[in-house]
C-alpha cells in the first residue's frame, strides 16, 4: 500500500516530545487540537519525576537570557514546508565540467535556518565536522531577516535588503536597542540545529571576536553543554596591531565545541608537524630507521614507583640516577631493552644523561595548541589574497579567512570520508579548504556550503565585478579554486578528486497549499487541485524534495532511465526508485518492482487508468514486497 510523504521539515517539538517519552513514559498523555489527537507533555506528571532538581517560579537561580529567547527557540523547532530546488546551470562535475551534476559536494543557497531544517533527517548525525564564520556584530555587518514582511517601496533605509518574499533584512547596530539581542536570536536557533547534524566524534568551531565572544560561550555552553567545551583557540590575525588604537586588537577567536567531549578528546588528529619543527630531526649516529629527535626520559616522582629508581651506567662507564626530585620514566626493564634496539642516545661521547630517540618515520604529528600565529595559519591579508589570485580583486569579499586557517582546522577534525558543513560560507573559503586538502592526502571528504544571497552593494568592488549577490562570489570561487588545485597537483592529482559542487537553491514547497491546508481550499477550487503539485515544477525538483523527505543523501548517485517510455530516476544505485510522469502504465511499474528498490515513489495521479492502479499494489507484492511504496 501507498503512503503519502509529509513533505515538510523534521517537527523538532514532536521529536522533543518522542525523547522524553523513552525517559518518562508516564508523562506522555493526548490533547485534541483542531480536531486531531495529539502527543503532548503532562508536566505536572514530568515535575513529579524530575521533584529533587526542578526550579520554578521566581526562585534566583544561575540562567543566560535575553528577550526573545523562546522565541529563538521555538525558531529552532518549528518545521517549515519549503524545499531544495536543483540549479543544473550554475553546478559543477567532479572533474570540472561546467553544468555537470555527478559530484558529492553541495553549494546551498537560501537562509540556513531553513536549510538546517530541510538536512535535519538526511544528515543528522552524519555530519564531521562544522566550521563557520557567522556574523560577529560589529554593527555593520549583516545580520538576517526580520521575521515580518513589508513592501520593498516602503522601505527606503540605507541599510535595508530585501530576500525574494519581500522579508527585510537589516543590519545591526547598537543605537536600535535590541544590539546584542538581534544576535543571539539569530545565532541561537541555528547553533541548535547544527548541533543534532553533528556525528557523535563531531565538532564544531566557530570564529568569533570581542564583541559577541562572551554571549557566543554562553549561548553555546547552553546548546553544547558546558562539558563539552573543547577549546578557545586564539587566532593571530594581523600582522601588527590595528593602528587605529593605542591596544591595538590582532587575534581573533575559534570556539571548539564536540558533540561529545568524551569521544571527542581521543578522536581530534595529530598536527602535521612544520617545517621549522621538521628541521629539528637529525640523525647524527646514522641510524639506518632515519633522522630522529631525542626526548627527556625522566618524570616528577609523584606518582612513581620503586621500579623507576634505578642506576643506569652510560656507554663510557659514568654511572647515574635520576636529577634530585625525578625519576626514570622508564621502568629498568623497558630502559634496556631500548638500549639493545639502539633507541636510548647518551650524546656523541657516550657520556651525557640518557634520551630516548624519536624517528621522524614513525611521528604521527604534535599535540595542537591554543595559539594558532599567523606564520603558522595565514591572516587577513593572506585571506584576502587567496581571493585576488583566483577571482582579480582582493576587495571583493570583507575579511576573508585564509585557506591555510580553515585546512588547519579541517587537518585536526576530519578523517578522509567525512561530510563538512560551512553554514555561513560566504566567500566558499571552506569548499576551497576542503578541495585542497583532498588534493593533498587523496581525501574524500565532502562539504556542504550554505549562503544567503545577500546583494552586493552597487558600489562595491563585488558588483563593479559582475556579482550581484554573495553566493556568486562563492560559486565563482569555488569553480575557479577546484581547476587551479588541480592544475597545480598535475599528475599528482588522485584520479577521482572532486572539484566540482551541486548547486541547491531554497524555494516553497512544489506542492499546492491544498496539500497542507485543505481546510484552506474550498470545494469549487478542488477540480483545479487534482494535481498537488505546483504547474513550474519539474521532474528533477521533485526528486529532490522526496530525497529530502525519505532521508536520502543528496549527493547520492542519480541515473535516469527511461522505461515504457517514462522518466524514472534510479538514485543511489537502486535504493530509490522514483517516476513523476503521467500515465504511467503497468509495464512500468512492473519493471521498476522487478528492480527491488527499497522506495518506489510516484505521484498521486501518475497512474494511466484506474485498473494500473488497482493493480499496483499486487504488482509489488508480487516482484518486490518489501519496498516501501510512497506517493506525493
Amino acid at each position: 500500500m501507498m503512503d503519502t510523504l509529509k513533505m515538510h521539515s523534521l517537527d523538532g517539538v514532536q521529536r522533543n516530545i518522542e525523547l522524553i517519552g523513552e525517559l518518562f513514559p508516564n508523562a506522555i498523555t493526548e490533547v485534541k487540537r483542531n480536531g486531531k489527537v495529539e502527543h503532548a507533555i503532562d508536566f505536572d506528571v514530568l515535575r513529579q519525576e524530575l521533584s529533587d532538581s526542578i526550579v520554578e517560579g521566581r526562585e534566583e537561580r544561575y540562567q543566560f537570557t535575553w528577550p526573545d529567547k523562546k522565541k529563538a527557540m521555538l525558531a529552532a523547532n518549528a518545521p517549515i514546508t519549503a524545499t531544495l530546488r536543483p540549479v543544473v546551470a550554475d553546478s559543477v562535475g567532479k572533474d570540472g565540467t561546467p553544468g555537470g551534476f555527478d559530484s558529492e559536494n553541495l553549494y546551498i543557497e537560501g537562509d540556513n535556518l531553513e536549510v538546517l531544517k530541510l538536512l535535519q533527517e538526511t544528515y543528522l548525525g552524519k555530519v564531521k565536522m562544522i566550521y563557520i564564520d557567522p556574523p560577529y556584530n560589529t554593527g555593520n555587518d549583516f545580520v538576517y531577516e526580520d521575521d515580518f514582511a513589508q513592501r520593498t517601496e516602503d522601505y527606503m533605509g540605507n541599510s535595508g535588503q530585501y530576500d525574494e518574499e519581500g522579508n527585510r533584512m537589516v543590519t545591526n547596530t547598537e543605537s536600535n536597542g535590541r544590539f546584542h539581542t538581534d544576535w543571539l536570536n539569530m545565532i541561537y536557533p541555528r547553533l541548535k540545529l547544527a548541533k543534532d547534524l553533528l556525528a557523535e566524534d563531531g565538532a564544531i568551531f566557530i570564529s568569533i571576536d570581542d564583541n559577541e565572544v562572551d554571549n557566543l560561550r554562553k549561548a553555546a555552553d547552553e546548546i553544547f553543554g558546558a562539558g563539552n567545551f573543547y577549546a578557545e583557540i586564539v587566532w593571530q590575525k594581523r600582522t601588527s596591531p590595528d593602528a587605529r588604537f593605542n591596544l591595538g586588537a590582532a587575534h581573533d577567536y575559534i570556539l571548539v565545541y564536540a558533540k561529545n567531549w568524551d569521544v571527542l578528546r581521543y578522536a581530534l588528529n595529530k598536527e602535521p608537524l612544520s617545517a621549522e619543527r621538521s628541521s629539528q630531526y637529525k640523525n647524527p649516529d646514522n641510524d639506518p630507521r632515519g633522522v630522529w629527535a631525542s626526548v627527556d626520559i625522566t618524570g616528577q616522582t609523584g606518582h612513581a614507583t620503586g621500579s623507576q629508581f634505578y642506576e643506569i651506567t652510560t656507554p663510557s662507564g659514568i654511572k647515574m640516577l635520576p636529577p634530585a626530585g625525578r625519576c626514570w620514566a622508564l621502568s629498568k626493564s623497558t630502559f634496556l631493552s631500548l638500549v639493545d634496539d639502539n633507541r636510548i642516545w647518551f650524546g656523541e661521547e657516550g657520556n651525557s644523561r640518557p634520551r630516548q630517540k624519536r624517528f621522524l618515520s614513525e611521528t604521527e604529528g604534535g599535540n595542537a595548541w591554543t595559539w594558532w600565529s599567523n606564520s603558522e595559519v595565514g591572516h587577513n591579508q593572506e585571506g584576502a589574497k587567496d581571493i585576488k589570485e583566483l577571482l582579480g580583486t582582493g576587495d571583493i569579499f570583507t575579511n576573508p579567512k585564509p585557506v591555510r586557517l580553515v585546512k588547519r582546522i579541517l587537518s585536526l577534525a576530519t578523517k578522509k570520508e567525512d561530510i563538512v558543513l560551512d553554514f555561513f560560507s560566504g566567500s566558499a573559503t571552506t569548499a576551497h579548504a576542503v578541495m585542497k586538502l583532498n588534493a593533498e592526502d587523496g581525501g574524500h571528504r565532502k562539504f556542504i556550503m550554505v549562503q544567503l544571497p545577500e546583494k552586493t552593494d552597487e558600489k562595491s568592488e563585488a558588483y563593479k565585478a559582475g556579482y550581484k549577490n554573495i553566493c556568486e562570489i562563492g560559486k565563482e570561487r569555488t569553480r575557479r579554486a577546484g581547476k587551479k588545485i588541480k592544475e597545480d597537483a598535475g599528475l599528482t592529482a588522485p584520479a577521482d578528486l572532486d572539484i566540482g559542487f551541486r548547486c541547491l537553491r531554497l524555494d516553497e514547497s512544489n506542492m499546492k497549499p491544498v496539500y497542507y491546508t485543505p481546510e484552506e481550499i474550498s470545494q469549487q477550487d478542488m477540480f483545479s487541485l487534482v494535481d498537488n503539485v505546483k504547474s513550474d515544477r519539474t521532474p528533477e525538483d521533485l526528486l529532490f524534495q522526496v530525497m529530502l523527505d525519505l532521508g536520502v543523501l543528496l549527493s547520492s548517485p542519480i541515473e535516469v532511465k527511461e522505461i515504457a517510455g517514462k522518466k524514472v530516476f534510479n538514485v543511489a544505485d537502486g535504493f530509490l526508485l522514483a517516476c513523476f510522469d503521467h500515465d504511467v502504465t503497468e509495464e512500468t511499474v512492473k519493471a521498476i518492482a522487478q528492480m527491488k528498490p527499497y522506495y518506489a515513489v510516484f505521484r498521486d495521479s501518475s497512474m494511466a487508468n484506474d485498473s494500473v492502479a488497482t493493480n499496483f499494489d499486487q504488482i509489488f507484492e508480487t516482484y518486490s514486497p518489501e519496498t516501501v511504496r510512497k506517493v506525493l
